[in-house]
């Protein structure tokens, strides 16, 4: 009788989560993709449950350490500039109530990240408005509900700036009341989004620049 090895899920986790830090990190996957191709690349095509599978967390850790060993020197000006374009577009964008999310905001955006905005008013075809106006040309798309309640619209489009590459910035569009108990800390005391005070502060504080302040202004 063949004993059945054993197999450690912290170790598959572990090693999963590192695979798709590293995805994420130098060729711009998502989150999603670079879990699905890491498992694949640990594992084979062999079904495995969930609690083989690292969550966004640990993954996000992973990605802060390869920073750190193969991005120091560059990834923190990639970072830098990247809030300096969010904030930039948050303070046009001030009469929609903009929030920051995403890699921008948590520190760990690299050459391939995207600016991700939350944009909560009472009606959201006023930013659209807006940036036709300002004769921006965007591409229209939806995006999940962070709070899982079905897609809202998103309007992207690129930021080009002289001798620079080229910035994507997507907006959500959300109503007023979306906001209500959205920002929130986690069990961590992280938040999942901020507003421009929270992000001019991480500019001005880059040796906190990894984390997010814990309280936002309004």
């Amino acid at each position: 009788m063949v004993r059945k090895s054993h197999i450690d899920p912290q170790r598959v986790r572990e090693e999963i989560a590192i695979a798709a830090a590293r995805m994420i990190a130098e060729d711009g996957l998502d989150y999603s993709t670079a879990k699905r191709k890491a498992a694949r690349q640990v594992v084979g095509e062999a079904k495995i449950g969930g609690e083989f599978l690292p969550d966004n967390d640990q993954i996000e850790e992973e990605i802060r350490e390869y920073q750190a060993i193969f991005q120091s020197d560059s990834q923190p000006a990639v970072l830098r500039r990247m809030r300096e374009a969010a904030l930039d577009w948050m303070e046009r964008l001030k009469p929609f109530d903009p929030y920051l999310t995403g890699a921008v905001l948590n520190g760990t955006a690299g050459e391939h990240s995207d600016i991700h905005l939350q944009c909560f008013c009472d009606n959201p075809k006023e930013v659209a408005i807006y940036l036709l106006n300002a004769n921006v040309q965007y591409d229209v798309s939806e995006t999940r509900h962070f709070a899982g309640r079905g897609y809202v619209e998103t309007l992207s489009f690129l930021i080009r700036e002289r001798g620079e590459e080229p910035i994507g910035v997507h907006i959500a569009l959300y109503g007023t009341d979306d906001l209500r108990g959205a920002v929130r800390a986690d069990g961590r005391g992280r938040l999942a989004r901020a507003n421009a005070a929270a992000v001019r502060a991480l500019l001005d504080d880059p040796g906190h620049s990894d984390r997010p302040p814990l309280e936002i202004g309004g």
